[in-house]
């Protein structure tokens, strides 16, 4: 069941960030959690700072979906009780669409092609609290990145 919690913690942090939602991306951390995106061009901070970064930076890209893949879960002791952390490692790939004069055009002449796409390693790291599963630290390892022209 921790696997499940922890796993779904996962994909709970992708949507927050794909829909935009910073309510619900700081509700994922425990009080004192960071994230560090400086490998992609960030900041590192605590949770509220970050998501205060991001609610900014992603409204240059509307059209964002992470897709979070080859979870690999450890489960670690904290004060001599298995299972209290959890590390996940787990890469990603990330297309991207800059807000540009066609946005809100839909049908078969919208855009079908993202302006960039990033890609790299995720390392999130747990904590059990008495809410259940919170994530204590997200640190983003981008490995690539492609970009066609913008759009004009």
């Amino acid at each position: 069941m921790d696997r499940l919690a922890v796993d779904g913690l996962v994909t709970e942090y992708a949507a927050a960030v794909d829909d935009g939602d910073w309510q619900a991306y700081r509700g994922l951390f425990t009080a004192d959690g960071r994230a560090d995106y400086r490998s992609a061009g960030g900041i590192e901070g605590d949770a509220g700072q970050v998501a205060g970064w991001l609610e900014r930076t992603m409204l240059l890209v509307p059209m964002r979906q992470h897709l979070i893949v080859n979870r690999r879960v450890t489960f670690g002791v904290l004060a001599q009780d298995v299972g209290d952390t959890a590390q996940v490692q787990a890469d990603y790939i990330n297309p991207m669409r800059f807000e540009g004069p066609d946005e809100g055009v839909s049908g078969p002449s919208a855009p079908s092609e993202p302006d960039f796409v990033c890609g790299g390693r995720y390392a999130f790291a747990f904590l059990r609290t008495d809410g259940g599963w919170r994530l204590r630290e997200v640190v983003v390892e981008e490995k690539w990145r492609l970009t066609r022209h913008p759009r004009t």
